[in-house]
């Protein structure tokens, strides 16, 4: 069943430099095992991009789906259609013994030993604390979804957790460990994106859709850009944040091609700031 839907309305113009938009209505269902396990696995893939291959997915897979009144797909064609996006968490803790958790535990403290030694250490602590409950927070979806789609999600998935925890189901969570990806871009890269841009056709285009985009981000120090939009209020409300290269090395291209340095992303935030959270996402991305 739907739980909410969120319509997209069309536009256009009848010149050359018009920008049309197609209706889409975006339905929010429940996880199903039935129907979604592929297209969610394919998410998974698309999110831990090159290291996916470390990580059995085809079990992580089968863990989100084995709790489906907890997270969130989005489709556009009817429950029986592939979800463009996933949201969802499962408890560290409750499931650390699960081969896949395990492994991405001791994935995610290895890159924080080597990118933040403060946040390895208090990864560790959670982990292992009798006391903690680390939720994570595995969010992807298809590359043209807009991100006015997101906190819709967040705001379900609070409210999941909220019943949830009403039936003494183990979601009591102290902290949020959210997975995302990030992108780097050197001076010359990004020149040569901005030199790719259409002429006579951005300042059309950013009419038409004004009051509907979030801010752009202005170059950071590192150049590293966030690959959601989203993640700028995730580590406003995180205690800690890394960026972080991909073990697997990415495939030779020739020297005149164009390819982003994706990167993985990695942001903890204290249970109690996660309100604070979805309603900032809520007022943001409208």
């Amino acid at each position: 069943m739907s739980k909410r839907k969120q319509d997209k309305e069309g536009d256009s113009d009848s010149d050359s430099d018009s920008v049309s938009f197609v209706d889409v209505s975006f339905d929010f269902f429940d996880p199903n095992p039935k129907i979604d396990y592929h297209a969610i696995k394919r998410l998974l893939t698309q999110l831990f991009n090159r290291d996916a291959e470390r990580f059995d997915l085809a079990s992580l897979t089968d863990l989100i789906l084995s709790q489906p009144t907890v997270g969130t797909t989005i489709k556009t064609d009817g429950l029986e259609s592939d979800p463009y996006a996933l949201l969802t968490v499962l408890n560290m803790h409750v499931h650390q013994a699960h081969p896949a958790i395990a492994a991405l535990a001791e994935y995610f403290l290895e890159k924080s030993a080597q990118a933040d030694p403060a946040f390895n250490t208090t990864l560790a602590a959670l982990f292992r604390g009798q006391d903690t409950q680390v939720g994570l927070v595995l969010c992807e979806r298809l590359v043209n979804m807009p991100v006015q789609t997101v906190p819709p999600m967040y705001r379900m998935l609070s409210d999941e957790v909220k019943w949830a925890l009403a039936d003494s189901e183990p979601y009591a969570f102290t902290h949020l460990l959210f997975v995302s990806r990030a992108y780097h871009l050197s001076l010359d890269e990004e020149e040569a994106l901005a030199n790719r841009a259409p002429a006579g056709k951005s300042s059309k285009k950013a009419k038409k859709q004004k009051g509907s985009q979030p801010p752009t981000q202005t170059r950071p120090d590192d150049g590293i850009y966030f690959f959601h939009p989203e993640d700028a209020c995730i580590q406003e409300h995180a205690t800690h944040a890394i960026s972080y290269p991909f073990s697997t090395s990415p495939e030779p291209r020739e020297a005149d091609s164009f390819g982003l340095d994706v990167r993985g992303r990695l942001m903890l935030v204290d249970a109690s700031r996660w309100e604070g959270l979805v309603a900032k996402m809520g007022e943001v991305y409208v």
